[in-house]
């Protein structure tokens, strides 16, 4: 396995612990698709005991490398329901909802990176917290010296959507500032490091008093859109919200509106609705939006990881371990 030069280790999520009910037989392993089979991901398979070999009838596993081809897995287990593991390429699985809904089975494992890009995501997400307090983003567009203008983290109310490695991570990085942290997750069970936890149905009773709000849920059905013109609305007009999680997570044109009339002090998103934002979308003239094109783990980053997580459960595959990330179809994360 190539050496990187970053030290970027996985952070895992309060559900890391979750393992299938069934174990997958062992069988070859299809690294796909090929054009983007890195010799590292080859590397980590086969160092780790993993047989690799083309997909066939005796392929047992898929190692899927693709987050824009999603019809190219669902057809490569519709034409191959021999198979009992997939280990897909990234921390959200909502690209893959239909491949999921459809070959949601006892005898397949569903395996992500979830937890894998966690701290370099955290890090992205950090930086945007930073910038929209101090509004690096009206500066950066500034064509005069202008006033002095900005806020400090120190000390302030921080609400995190989302309990998962990047949470989980985040909150650590925001340690030194003394902030107060209230985790908005599915249950009560308490966080590493938070204030407090609450469960999704009490984010509007924590929205109000946010100086801070920060996406880092998983995109599904019932987080989409989840931040609209009524949400923000309840935010303070001295608030910042970033988003590191998936557009859908947002309604833009709330978002924009709350931006324009004074009503959110910034908003930092690496992810947008739709994705890529257009050429020309409204939200790129706005002072107060820093926009990153889904950057926060740039491929130089995220390919040791990823063959990093690849050899932990191609090892666990082999060797009846415990997996790393394992997805639930059904909640879709």
């Amino acid at each position: 396995m190539t050496e990187s030069r970053f030290t970027h280790t996985a952070v895992q999520g309060a559900d890391a612990a979750r393992q299938p009910e069934r174990r997958p037989e062992v069988g070859s392993i299809a690294l796909l698709p090929e054009a983007g089979a890195k010799q590292v991901y080859r590397d980590a398979i086969e160092g780790a005991g993993g047989r690799l070999a083309a997909l066939d009838d005796s392929t047992r596993a898929i190692v899927w490398l693709s987050n824009s081809d999603p019809a190219g897995l669902l057809t490569a287990l519709e034409a191959n329901p021999q198979i009992q593991w997939v280990q897909l390429p990234w921390a959200g699985v909502d690209a893959f909802a239909e491949a999921l809904r459809d070959h949601d089975r006892d005898d397949l494992v569903w395996t992500s990176a979830k937890g894998a890009y966690a701290q370099p995501v955290a890090e992205h997400a950090f930086a945007l917290v930073l910038a929209t307090l101090r509004e690096l983003g009206v500066r950066a567009r500034a064509g005069s010296w202008g006033g002095k203008a900005g806020e400090s983290l120190y000390g302030r109310e921080v609400v995190v959507v989302g309990a998962g490695g990047i949470a989980i991570e985040l909150i650590r990085l925001m340690e030194p500032f003394d902030v107060r942290v209230t985790v908005v997750r599915k249950s009560e069970s308490p966080v590493a490091g938070a204030y407090r936890t609450v469960t999704a149905d009490r984010l509007d009773e924590v929205l109000p008093a946010a100086d801070v709000v920060v996406l880092a849920a998983a995109s599904t059905a019932e987080t989409k859109r989840l931040i609209g013109a009524e949400r923000l609305a309840m935010l303070k007009p001295t608030a910042v919200l970033v988003n590191i999680a998936r557009g859908a997570l947002v309604d833009t044109d709330a978002l924009l509106d709350a931006l324009r009339s004074g009503a959110l002090y910034g908003a930092g998103v690496d992810v947008t609705d739709p994705e890529p934002l257009p050429d020309g979308h409204p939200l790129w003239d706005e002072p107060r939006a820093i926009i990153t094109p889904h950057s926060a783990d740039t491929p130089d980053m995220i390919t040791p990881l990823l063959a990093e997580r690849i050899r932990l459960n191609v090892d666990a595959y082999v060797n009846h371990g415990d997996f790393v990330g394992v997805v639930d179809p059904k909640g879709g994360y």
